[in-house]
Formats: structure tokens, C-alpha cells, sequence
């Protein structure tokens, strides 16, 4: 039992963690060339960024609705409410994504000016922005394909539209950043080109996939029963709230980072390549709770569905310590990267061993708050969580040390990643009284 129980989550967790690494690279791969052009596009380039997020994790929280239901619906043997739930959630996604595609084509320097008062930063940030507002809707069509291959146990096909993309995303990045083999050298619009060039890559290739393995959701039987929307808003609607709730919180962190300089905020975003590779490393795992144990839980199997959450959790507990110990080992290596101010190498070296010390704890909210607890659509439960970390504690605790305290930016961003210990023992005390665990009706 215990092997097949590991061999399912390896057959899941990898393909999703490599597949989270290489949409990762598209950033890391973006801020390394632009890192050798200086602070300001560092800084421009990781803004813009900020509020490209917020859409990301918007979406995402839409794709895991659609994976809370359909992974319920596959263990329940309901095809027909898989395929409904998937083209309810896609939609969704479609219209977020034009939502975000026109504020940040009409808006770009308005927005940017939120996080800084540079005028050089701001331009800089405005231009990439505009340019990578044409990924957000392929990003909707491949989240959503992303989340139904998984559900259904092939992980490892959406690993092959990542690896395509990646590679057209840095030979793009090296030939328009630099103006390589007659490309002109457009800098930091050349990342973003490159970026849109390679999601709408991934987006196409993973449809192509989604067209071969279509008959998975072909429903039989009778007329279906009319679609629960009180249901999935009860999921949805507390989800939407705490992804966009906890996104802006992040942006008011990266706005606390921009007001107390443009090195310290260089220094910040040069940790998020590190940020991006570990949580994609085991991202897998979250993932893997989603879909098996939202499984057994839509079979009813709820005693088998607490076991094998605490194992998830255990196993993204050890795998995070030991990337934690190799982050503090290879941090003055992994500065030499980029040519930046000394000062600002320093700063970075700093912050990454304050995040080494957090790491555990984000990873292990990654799993037990968005994998196991959302799994059985009390997503309520997670919101709660995720609005007394951030808004209770770290954006208050933020605020506090960058401007009554005015300390250093590693003790600003150490003092405000406190309250992942905040959310990991709510998590905890919430995921023991085991009221999470139901079946979503179908």
C-alpha cells in the first residue's frame, strides 16, 4: 500500500514540479539576462511583474476550483460534471484574462507608479508590462488544461508543453534582449516579447493534447442535473477573495521594498528566481494533494484521505529542509550571477538566508492550505487563513519594521514572512479537527 501510495504521488508530483520549474524558468531566464543591464531594469522588469501576479494567482485559484471538482467528480465516476466543470472554470478564466489585459494596456504607467516614484523605473516597468499583457489569456486556456490532465493522471503530458516553451523562451530572450543574430537589442521589451512568444507556445501545444485525450470527459447517460452554481460560488467565491486578497498583500509588500530604495528593491526581486525553482520543486506535492485526495474523498474514503494528506505533508516538510540547507550553502555563488552594485549582492545574500529560514513553513502552507485543505471544497477554511496571515499580521508587521523601526530590508522581509508560522498552525489545528473532509454533490 505504501508503495503505490508514493509511486502515485512521484507519477503526479514530478512531471508538476518540473513543469512548475520550467514556467518558473520564463522569469528566472528573463530577470538573469536583465540582471546583467543593472538595478533599474532588475527593478522595472520584477514591478511589472508585482502586478502581473495578481492575475496569475487569480487564475490559478480558478484552476484549482476546476481541480477541486473535477478530481472529486473523476472519483465519483461522473464524466459528464468533469466536462461541465471545466468549461465553466475556462470561461471564467477567459474573461479574467481580458479584464487584465486592458488595465494593463491602458494603464501601464499609472499602475507601475503605485510600487515606485522613479521615473526611469516606472518607464521601464510600463514597457514590459504592455508587452506581457498578451500572456494572460494564453495562461487562462493553460491553466485550466493543466489542472484537467493531472485529474486525470497525466501529469506528465503538460511537462512536454513547458519544455517547448522554455526553450523558445530563452533562445527569444537571448536573441532580442541582447540584439543577437540581427534581432534588434530591445532590452527589457525584448524579455517581455519573449515571454508572450512562449506562453502562447505552451498554450498551443497543450491544446493539442487536451484535443487527443478529449473522449477522458465525454459524458453518458441521461440529461444532466441542472449545474450547482450555489455550490461553486461556495467554493469559487472564497478562493477569488483569498488568492486576490493575499496577491495584493504581496504588492504592498513589494511597494514597502520600493519605497525604502531602488537597491533594496533589485535586491528582493534577484531572490525571486531561488523563490520561483524551490516552490516549483515541490509545488508537485500540493498538487498531488489535490487530486488524490480530493479523490478519495469524493469515494467517501475519508480515514484513507487524512493518512496520506499527513504523509504529502511530511514529505514537502523534509524536502524543503534540505533545499533550505543548499539555498544558505550556494547563496554567495548564485549573487555572482548578476551585474549588480556590491551593496545590492550583499542585501540579496542576506535576504536569502532570512528566506531559508521561512522556507519550511511556505512550503508547508503551499500543501496543507492549497492542496489537502481546499481539496474537499471548504475553501472558506483556506480564505480565513490566508486573510489573518497577510493582513493580520504580515502587512502590519511590514509596515512596522520598514517605517517606525526602519530596519534593514532582510529584517523587514524576515519579520514580515512570520506570519507563514501564523497560517502553518491555523492550518494545522483546522486540518486535525478534520471538518475540511466532504464530497461535493453531483
Amino acid at each position: 500500500m505504501e508503495k503505490t501510495f508514493f509511486r502515485s504521488v512521484c507519477a503526479l508530483a514530478v512531471p508538476v514540479a518540473l513543469q512548475s520549474m520550467l514556467q518558473s524558468s520564463f522569469g528566472i531566464v528573463d530577470q538573469i539576462m536583465i540582471g546583467q543591464l543593472g538595478s533599474v531594469s532588475i527593478a522595472g522588469v520584477g514591478f511589472a511583474g508585482k502586478f502581473s501576479s495578481i492575475y496569475s494567482v487569480v487564475v490559478s485559484a480558478v484552476g484549482a476550483v476546476a481541480g477541486i471538482m473535477m478530481a472529486q467528480y473523476l472519483g465519483q465516476g461522473n464524466r459528464r460534471e468533469v466536462r461541465r466543470s471545466f468549461f465553466v472554470n475556462l470561461w471564467l478564466a477567459a474573461g479574467l484574462a481580458g479584464i487584465f489585459t486592458v488595465l494593463s494596456v491602458c494603464f501601464p504607467a499609472q499602475l507601475m507608479g503605485l510600487y515606485t516614484k522613479d521615473a526611469e523605473t516606472i518607464r521601464a516597468a510600463s514597457a514590459y508590462l504592455v508587452v506581457t499583457a498578451a500572456t494572460f489569456l494564453p495562461m487562462a486556456g493553460a491553466t485550466m488544461l493543466s489542472a484537467l490532465l493531472r485529474c486525470l493522471e497525466k501529469a506528465s503530458l503538460p511537462l512536454g508543453a513547458s519544455i517547448a516553451a522554455a526553450l523558445v523562451n530563452t533562445g527569444l530572450n537571448y536573441l532580442l534582449i541582447f540584439g543577437k543574430s540581427g534581432f534588434p537589442a530591445l532590452g527589457a521589451q525584448g524579455a517581455g516579447i519573449a515571454t508572450a512568444i512562449s506562453q502562447w507556445v505552451n498554450f498551443l501545444v497543450m491544446l493539442a493534447l487536451f484535443l487527443r485525450y478529449r473522449e477522458s470527459m465525454a459524458g453518458t447517460g441521461t440529461k444532466p442535473a441542472p449545474f450547482r452554481w450555489r455550490q461553486y460560488a461556495g467554493m469559487l467565491l472564497p478562493v477569488l477573495v483569498c488568492e486576490l486578497l493575499w496577491s495584493l498583500g504581496e504588492n504592498v509588500y513589494a511597494a514597502i521594498y520600493g519605497h525604502i530604495g531602488t537597491q533594496a528593491s533589485a535586491a528582493m526581486i534577484l531572490i525571486n528566481p531561488i523563490q520561483g525553482l524551490m516552490t516549483g520543486a515541490l509545488c508537485g506535492l500540493s498538487q498531488a494533494a489535490g487530486v488524490l485526495v480530493g479523490k478519495r474523498l469524493g469515494s467517501g474514503e475519508y480515514d484513507r484521505a487524512y493518512a496520506e494528506s499527513k504523509k504529502l505533508v511530511w514529505y514537502g516538510l523534509a524536502g524543503s529542509l534540505i533545499l533550505s540547507a543548499v539555498i544558505v550553502v550556494t547563496r554567495g555563488w548564485y549573487v555572482e550571477i548578476y551585474q549588480v552594485e556590491e551593496a545590492v549582492k550583499g542585501l540579496t545574500q542576506h535576504i536569502l538566508l532570512a528566506y531559508a529560514a521561512v522556507a519550511p513553513f511556505k512550503v508547508g502552507n503551499m500543501i496543507l492550505s492549497g492542496g489537502v485543505l481546499r481539496s474537499g471544497g471548504r475553501t472558506e477554511y483556506v480564505m480565513g487563513i490566508d486573510l489573518v496571515g497577510t493582513w493580520g499580521f504580515g502587512v502590519p508587521l511590514g509596515l512596522l519594521a520598514a517605517f517606525t523601526l526602519e530596519l534593514p530590508i532582510y529584517w523587514v522581509y524576515f519579520i514580515l514572512s512570520l506570519e507563514e508560522c501564523i497560517r502553518f498552525g491555523i492550518g494545522g489545528v483546522i486540518f486535525r479537527r478534520k471538518k475540511w473532509m466532504r464530497s461535493l454533490e453531483g
